[in-house]
């Protein structure tokens, strides 16, 4: 196996911006390229780049489908985490899911909980629990079947196998996110 490195130098990005006299000399601080050749050198995918630039661009399409119907993101995303739940968790549940799984923290999963209750996509029962509305359900249909109609032809054109492969690689990817996340105690 051999191994090249290439050291660049970040000045060199930012030389329009200085003079002279303040840019320093042999400077190599920056960033260091590693390239690996050999009979099983394979590099490993930027898998985290090509997951978040995917999710950007659906993310920008939702919105603009969400902004049709009234509905922000966030309400959106709860109603969608109450929905994975089976619809009808407690609200404590409710709260440490939305924590959990949009980062928030105690209070802001509360307010969030809150928000979709009092746009009616959610009640709050008697027992504690809390469900998915019929405003909420029907809100779960436009949207989906808005962006089937946005998203189906770009993926008319993916291999059928290809994502059903990408499917389950996310799944077992956010599987095994989360069983790190649980044994580290971060839950």
């Amino acid at each position: 196996m051999i191994v090249f490195l290439d050291v660049s130098r970040l000045d060199t990005v930012t030389a329009l911006a200085r003079t002279p006299s303040q840019s320093p000399v042999n400077n190599y601080e920056g960033i260091i390229v590693m390239t690996t050749t050999g009979e099983d050198a394979r590099p490993l995918p930027l898998i985290g780049q090509a997951v978040g630039q995917a999710q950007a661009s659906l993310t920008r399409l939702l919105t603009g489908i969400l902004a049709g119907t009234g509905t922000s993101h966030p309400v959106w995303l709860g109603l969608q985490r109450l929905n994975a739940l089976g619809g009808r968790p407690t609200r404590e549940a409710y709260e440490a899911d939305l924590s959990y799984w949009l980062q928030l923290d105690g209070p802001a999963a509360a307010r969030l909980a809150g928000d979709v209750v009092a746009a009616g996509l959610a009640a709050s029962g008697d027992d504690g629990s809390v469900a998915v509305s019929v405003q909420g359900r029907a809100l779960r249909e436009e949207v989906l079947a808005a962006s089937a109609q946005v998203t189906g032809p770009m993926l008319a054109t993916i291999d059928r196998a290809e994502l059903d492969t990408t499917i389950r690689t996310l799944e077992k990817i956010t599987r095994l996110a989360r069983e790190t996340s649980d044994t580290e105690g971060n839950r």
